[in-house]
């Protein structure tokens, strides 16, 4: 089961970049509600640990129980929606031994591994067509449990991820052509509902979210208030910040709430300015390249989609969660990989990043 750990395969660099990520974003925690800090400096050391005991375990026996993770996303989706908790208008966590889970961020790490098997062993089974459509049957319904919390962004990272698995099995150029514009007709189908009313497709919330993106002069004090404060913050922190003792901090305001998970790109800008935004913005760049070169170098297929996956993961995630932070994107609520407070979300990117760690390991 346990292959030999040689030291002289294991990816220090990548590590080290997490690292300096997550040191990142405990500084940023540290300034947004410091009461968070021990709690998820304890995430990191459990992640660790984590890691390094996947990242010594041959995927591919991990990849034979695909379909027992397949069933277990599907569990833990079906039961945030009748036992979860609500909170802001959705229901995605629930309480396990005192302890808050998120299932669709534990979904997004079991999804890639089943689709990794998926995607290759059925393939000499099913001709070009069926197998499509059977990978396309097979992603509808946890996107459509996640969507029911109600939580969109994560519905289309899933989408996202699924995509790049897609392509990195194999899937051919018209096909992926044809995808992406299925994916530009439905951007736009989805503008469409949102400027002609209530069509009984999109919540309220997330009507009023597209709305404020698009015109935000007209929702200033409401629905782009948050993001509107979060612009002005990024750019009071000028080139070097305030720091973490500014009086005049907008965040020691309250006008940006959800500042250490959602909005924890904001308080990087204000308080460690330009400099700190670069330097966040370089790592979570560097981590990602380093997952698709790994990808590049797997030794078959199932290895290049877990990379790829979590390359998918880490790249699309990040860049969603600072287009809003800065404006670029509609108001999504999605945390900053390894920079963002939530432990299941580091926890699962962790374990993760062990899965690549092994994937590199048997180049």
């Amino acid at each position: 089961m346990f292959r030999s750990f040689s030291l002289k395969r294991f990816d220090f660099l990548l590590v080290a970049l997490i690292g300096a990520l997550n040191y990142c974003g405990l500084l940023a925690i540290r300034s947004a509600a410091s009461e968070l800090y021990d709690r998820q400096l304890t995430g990191i050391c459990i992640g660790l640990g984590l890691m390094l005991a996947v990242s010594v375990v041959d995927y591919h026996l991990i990849l034979k129980i695909h379909w027992v993770l397949y069933a277990a996303s599907i569990a833990l989706l079906v039961m945030v929606l009748y036992a979860g908790s609500s909170g802001g208008g959705a229901q995605r966590w629930f309480s396990l031994f005192g302890i808050t889970f998120q299932p669709s961020e534990a979904a997004k790490i079991l999804l890639i591994l089943f689709f990794a098997e998926f995607i290759i062993s059925y393939r000499k089974w099913l001709v070009l067509p069926l197998h499509l459509l059977a990978c396309i049957v097979l992603i509808i319904p946890p996107v459509f449990l996640v969507y029911k919390e109600p939580d969109l962004s994560t519905s289309v990272m899933l989408l996202l991820i699924f995509c790049v698995m897609m392509f990195l099995g194999g899937l051919e150029w018209p096909i992926v052509v044809a995808a992406l514009a299925a994916v530009g007709a439905g951007f736009w189908w989805i503008m469409n509902q949102a400027l002609q009313g209530d069509q009984g497709i999109l919540s309220q919330y997330q009507r009023n979210r597209i709305l404020a993106w698009l015109h935000p002069e007209n929702f200033a004090d409401t629905t782009a208030y948050q993001t509107m404060n979060s612009m002005m913050a990024i750019g009071s922190g000028g080139v070097y910040g305030k720091g973490t003792n500014e009086i005049s901090s907008l965040l020691n305001t309250g006008f940006i709430s959800e500042s250490q998970t959602d909005f924890i790109f904001t308080v990087v800008g204000e308080t460690f300015g330009f400099i700190g935004c670069c330097a966040v913005v370089v790592l979570i760049f560097l981590i990602t390249i380093k997952c698709f070169l790994i990808a590049a170098g797997a030794k078959d297929i199932q290895g290049r989609i877990i990379a790829g996956g979590m390359g998918a993961w880490i790249g699309l995630q990040s860049f969603l969660n600072i287009g809003v932070a800065t404006g670029l994107l509609p108001n999504t609520g999605i945390p900053l990989p390894f920079v963002s407070y939530g432990l299941t979300s580091l926890v699962c990117l962790y374990a993760g990043i062990g899965f690549l760690l092994n994937v590199r390991m048997q180049e």
